[in-house]
Protein backbone atom coordinates (compact mmCIF):
# COMPACT_ATOMS: atom_id res chain seq x y z
CA UNK A 1 0.00 0.00 0.00
CA UNK A 2 0.95 4.14 -0.08
CA UNK A 3 2.06 3.87 3.15
CA UNK A 4 4.69 1.16 3.23
CA UNK A 5 5.48 2.52 -0.61
CA UNK A 6 6.51 5.72 1.08
CA UNK A 7 8.53 4.02 4.23
CA UNK A 8 9.89 2.07 1.78
CA UNK A 9 11.44 4.95 -0.17
CA UNK A 10 12.03 6.62 3.08
CA UNK A 11 14.37 3.59 4.70
CA UNK A 12 16.36 3.32 1.73
CA UNK A 13 17.23 6.93 1.95
CA UNK A 14 17.70 6.78 5.40
CA UNK A 15 20.61 4.37 4.54
CA UNK A 16 21.72 5.83 1.76
CA UNK A 17 22.50 8.98 3.99
CA UNK A 18 24.01 6.23 6.47
CA UNK A 19 26.29 4.85 3.78
CA UNK A 20 27.58 8.61 2.53
CA UNK A 21 28.70 9.04 6.15
CA UNK A 22 30.07 5.91 6.59
CA UNK A 23 31.61 6.06 3.09
CA UNK A 24 33.62 9.12 3.96
CA UNK A 25 35.47 7.73 6.87
CA UNK A 26 36.60 4.66 4.67
CA UNK A 27 34.25 2.45 6.57
CA UNK A 28 32.41 -0.30 4.35
CA UNK A 29 30.44 -1.92 6.12
CA UNK A 30 27.43 -1.51 8.98
CA UNK A 31 25.24 -4.06 10.72
CA UNK A 32 22.42 -2.97 9.16
CA UNK A 33 19.08 -3.88 8.35
CA UNK A 34 17.70 -5.49 11.64
CA UNK A 35 15.17 -8.20 10.03
CA UNK A 36 13.63 -9.39 13.58
CA UNK A 37 9.62 -9.24 13.58
CA UNK A 38 8.96 -9.11 17.10
CA UNK A 39 5.82 -10.62 18.56
CA UNK A 40 3.50 -9.59 21.44
CA UNK A 41 5.51 -9.44 24.92
CA UNK A 42 8.46 -10.39 23.67
CA UNK A 43 11.74 -8.71 25.31
CA UNK A 44 12.14 -5.13 23.93
CA UNK A 45 15.27 -5.82 23.07
CA UNK A 46 14.98 -5.32 19.58
CA UNK A 47 11.88 -2.88 20.53
CA UNK A 48 12.21 0.25 17.26
CA UNK A 49 14.65 -1.47 15.89
CA UNK A 50 12.21 -3.31 14.12
CA UNK A 51 10.90 -1.81 11.09
CA UNK A 52 7.43 -3.42 11.78
CA UNK A 53 5.53 -5.91 13.59
CA UNK A 54 4.65 -8.25 10.32
CA UNK A 55 7.20 -10.28 7.99
CA UNK A 56 6.25 -9.55 4.52
CA UNK A 57 6.48 -5.30 5.32
CA UNK A 58 10.11 -6.22 7.62
CA UNK A 59 11.62 -8.00 4.48
CA UNK A 60 10.44 -5.49 1.90
CA UNK A 61 11.71 -2.48 4.67
CA UNK A 62 15.08 -4.79 5.20
CA UNK A 63 15.89 -4.88 1.53
CA UNK A 64 14.96 -1.00 1.03
CA UNK A 65 17.87 -0.35 3.64
CA UNK A 66 20.01 -2.89 2.38
CA UNK A 67 19.91 -1.56 -1.25
CA UNK A 68 20.65 2.08 0.22
CA UNK A 69 24.01 0.53 1.78
CA UNK A 70 24.82 -1.05 -1.03
CA UNK A 71 24.07 2.34 -3.07
CA UNK A 72 25.93 4.26 -1.05
CA UNK A 73 29.67 1.57 -0.99
CA UNK A 74 28.49 -0.14 2.21
CA UNK A 75 28.22 -3.40 2.68
CA UNK A 76 24.89 -4.32 4.71
CA UNK A 77 24.60 -7.15 7.65
CA UNK A 78 21.01 -8.49 8.30
CA UNK A 79 20.67 -9.62 11.31
CA UNK A 80 19.97 -11.54 13.61
CA UNK A 81 19.62 -14.62 11.70
CA UNK A 82 17.02 -16.64 12.01
CA UNK A 83 15.36 -14.39 14.13
CA UNK A 84 15.51 -12.50 17.32
CA UNK A 85 11.87 -10.67 17.86
CA UNK A 86 10.63 -13.94 19.38
CA UNK A 87 12.97 -13.92 22.62
CA UNK A 88 11.55 -12.92 25.95
CA UNK A 89 15.05 -11.91 27.57
CA UNK A 90 18.15 -9.93 26.19
CA UNK A 91 21.00 -12.41 25.26
CA UNK A 92 23.52 -9.45 26.45
CA UNK A 93 22.35 -10.63 29.44
CA UNK A 94 20.54 -13.72 29.00
CA UNK A 95 20.10 -16.91 26.43
CA UNK A 96 17.05 -17.18 25.11
CA UNK A 97 15.21 -20.12 24.42
CA UNK A 98 12.23 -20.34 21.86
CA UNK A 99 10.20 -23.65 22.09
CA UNK A 100 8.07 -22.10 18.83
CA UNK A 101 7.15 -25.13 16.34
CA UNK A 102 9.30 -25.11 12.92
CA UNK A 103 6.05 -24.56 10.38
CA UNK A 104 5.18 -21.54 12.61
CA UNK A 105 8.95 -20.25 13.08
CA UNK A 106 9.03 -20.32 9.13
CA UNK A 107 5.95 -19.06 8.27
CA UNK A 108 6.48 -15.32 10.62
CA UNK A 109 10.32 -15.00 12.09
CA UNK A 110 11.87 -16.94 8.89
CA UNK A 111 10.21 -15.02 6.17
CA UNK A 112 12.88 -11.74 6.42
CA UNK A 113 15.69 -13.62 6.33
CA UNK A 114 14.43 -16.32 3.20
CA UNK A 115 13.67 -12.81 1.23
CA UNK A 116 16.63 -11.13 1.75
CA UNK A 117 19.07 -14.40 1.23
CA UNK A 118 20.70 -12.50 -1.58
CA UNK A 119 22.25 -10.17 0.91
CA UNK A 120 26.27 -10.44 1.40
CA UNK A 121 26.55 -11.10 4.86
CA UNK A 122 24.45 -11.63 7.79
CA UNK A 123 24.70 -12.04 11.61
CA UNK A 124 23.84 -14.72 13.79
CA UNK A 125 21.26 -14.43 16.80
CA UNK A 126 22.48 -15.83 20.24
CA UNK A 127 18.77 -17.13 20.52
CA UNK A 128 18.19 -21.47 21.32
CA UNK A 129 15.37 -22.41 18.91
CA UNK A 130 14.24 -25.84 20.24
CA UNK A 131 12.83 -26.83 17.14
CA UNK A 132 16.21 -26.44 15.50
CA UNK A 133 18.66 -27.29 18.37
CA UNK A 134 17.60 -27.84 21.51
CA UNK A 135 21.00 -27.06 23.20
CA UNK A 136 23.17 -24.69 21.34
CA UNK A 137 21.92 -21.05 20.36
CA UNK A 138 22.08 -20.47 16.42
CA UNK A 139 25.28 -18.90 16.49
CA UNK A 140 26.97 -22.18 17.49
CA UNK A 141 24.95 -24.80 16.65
CA UNK A 142 26.10 -26.84 13.51
CA UNK A 143 21.82 -27.39 12.96
CA UNK A 144 21.47 -23.97 13.25
CA UNK A 145 24.17 -22.72 10.64
CA UNK A 146 22.94 -26.06 8.30
CA UNK A 147 19.20 -24.08 8.51
CA UNK A 148 20.23 -20.62 7.55
CA UNK A 149 22.31 -21.66 4.69
CA UNK A 150 20.09 -25.06 3.58
CA UNK A 151 16.64 -23.88 4.32
CA UNK A 152 16.76 -20.29 4.27
CA UNK A 153 19.27 -20.17 1.42
CA UNK A 154 21.75 -17.83 2.66
CA UNK A 155 25.17 -18.13 0.88
CA UNK A 156 26.87 -15.01 2.06
CA UNK A 157 29.11 -14.57 5.00
CA UNK A 158 27.74 -15.43 8.43
CA UNK A 159 29.55 -13.59 11.46
CA UNK A 160 28.22 -14.42 14.95
CA UNK A 161 26.95 -11.71 17.21
CA UNK A 162 28.68 -10.16 19.98
CA UNK A 163 31.00 -13.22 22.03
CA UNK A 164 30.80 -10.94 25.28
CA UNK A 165 27.43 -10.98 25.32
CA UNK A 166 26.75 -13.54 28.37
CA UNK A 167 23.82 -15.42 26.43
CA UNK A 168 26.85 -17.49 25.62
CA UNK A 169 28.83 -19.93 27.73
CA UNK A 170 32.38 -20.83 28.47
CA UNK A 171 35.71 -18.77 28.05
CA UNK A 172 36.06 -16.30 25.05
CA UNK A 173 38.14 -18.31 23.39
CA UNK A 174 35.24 -21.17 23.49
CA UNK A 175 32.68 -19.36 22.31
CA UNK A 176 35.03 -18.65 19.44
CA UNK A 177 36.12 -21.88 18.81
CA UNK A 178 32.11 -23.31 18.84
CA UNK A 179 31.39 -20.47 16.68
CA UNK A 180 33.28 -21.42 13.81
CA UNK A 181 32.89 -25.32 14.49
CA UNK A 182 29.28 -24.41 13.59
CA UNK A 183 29.71 -22.61 10.96
CA UNK A 184 30.58 -18.99 11.12
CA UNK A 185 32.90 -17.17 9.18
CA UNK A 186 33.96 -14.46 10.97
CA UNK A 187 33.68 -13.48 14.44
CA UNK A 188 32.38 -10.18 16.26
CA UNK A 189 33.98 -8.79 19.47
CA UNK A 190 32.22 -5.36 20.41
CA UNK A 191 33.09 -4.38 24.11
CA UNK A 192 36.82 -3.13 22.73
CA UNK A 193 38.32 -4.81 25.46
CA UNK A 194 41.95 -5.66 23.63
CA UNK A 195 43.33 -8.22 26.09
CA UNK A 196 39.37 -9.99 25.46
CA UNK A 197 40.40 -9.41 21.72
CA UNK A 198 43.84 -10.62 22.16
CA UNK A 199 42.40 -13.94 23.34
CA UNK A 200 39.58 -14.21 20.64
CA UNK A 201 42.45 -13.57 18.12
CA UNK A 202 44.54 -16.76 19.08
CA UNK A 203 42.39 -19.03 18.33
CA UNK A 204 40.66 -17.56 15.59
CA UNK A 205 41.78 -18.35 11.92
CA UNK A 206 42.36 -16.90 8.58
CA UNK A 207 39.56 -17.12 6.38
CA UNK A 208 40.12 -19.47 3.77
CA UNK A 209 38.35 -21.72 1.38
CA UNK A 210 34.47 -21.54 1.71
CA UNK A 211 34.74 -18.43 3.90
CA UNK A 212 37.55 -16.53 1.72
CA UNK A 213 35.17 -16.79 -1.16
CA UNK A 214 32.25 -15.89 0.54
CA UNK A 215 34.24 -12.59 1.98
CA UNK A 216 34.92 -11.98 -1.56
CA UNK A 217 32.10 -12.17 -2.80
CA UNK A 218 30.86 -9.98 -0.45
CA UNK A 219 33.58 -6.96 -1.30
CA UNK A 220 32.67 -7.25 -4.90
CA UNK A 221 29.01 -5.98 -4.07
CA UNK A 222 30.95 -2.83 -3.19
CA UNK A 223 34.12 -2.23 -6.06
CA UNK A 224 31.87 0.59 -7.78
CA UNK A 225 31.96 4.02 -6.53
CA UNK A 226 28.66 4.87 -4.82
CA UNK A 227 25.27 6.58 -6.45
CA UNK A 228 25.63 10.08 -7.13
CA UNK A 229 23.66 11.99 -4.22
CA UNK A 230 22.84 15.43 -3.75
CA UNK A 231 23.49 15.08 0.37
CA UNK A 232 22.36 18.18 1.69
CA UNK A 233 19.02 18.55 0.08
CA UNK A 234 18.37 14.50 0.30
CA UNK A 235 18.90 15.00 4.06
CA UNK A 236 17.08 17.96 4.29
CA UNK A 237 14.33 15.52 2.06
CA UNK A 238 14.63 13.25 4.66
CA UNK A 239 13.68 14.73 7.83
CA UNK A 240 11.06 16.37 6.01
CA UNK A 241 9.58 14.20 5.13
CA UNK A 242 9.71 12.33 8.89
CA UNK A 243 7.69 15.61 9.38
CA UNK A 244 9.93 15.75 13.05
CA UNK A 245 8.18 12.71 14.57
CA UNK A 246 11.62 11.07 15.12
CA UNK A 247 13.45 14.09 16.22
CA UNK A 248 14.61 12.35 19.39
CA UNK A 249 16.60 10.04 17.26
CA UNK A 250 18.77 12.80 15.40
CA UNK A 251 22.50 13.04 16.75
CA UNK A 252 24.09 16.91 16.96
CA UNK A 253 24.51 16.92 13.20
CA UNK A 254 23.49 14.43 10.78
CA UNK A 255 21.52 12.13 13.13
CA UNK A 256 20.61 8.27 12.93
CA UNK A 257 18.12 7.49 9.58
CA UNK A 258 15.43 5.91 12.06
CA UNK A 259 12.37 4.63 9.63
CA UNK A 260 9.03 4.75 10.71
CA UNK A 261 8.04 1.53 12.66
CA UNK A 262 4.91 0.08 10.70
CA UNK A 263 2.23 -1.47 12.52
Amino acid sequence: NGDVAKARELVRLGARLMAHDLHELGINVDCVPVLDVPVPDAHDIIGDRAYARDPQTVARLGRAAAEGMLAGGVLPIIKHIPGHGRAFSDSHHDLPVVETPLAELDAWDFVPFRANSDMPMAMTAHVVFTAVDDKEPATTSKAGIRLMRDHLGFGGLIMCDDLSMNALQGTLAQRAQRSIAAGCDMLLHCNGKLDEMAAIRKVTPSLKGDAKVRADAALARIVRLPEPLDVDAERARFFAAMDGRFEAARGPDVGEAQAPILA
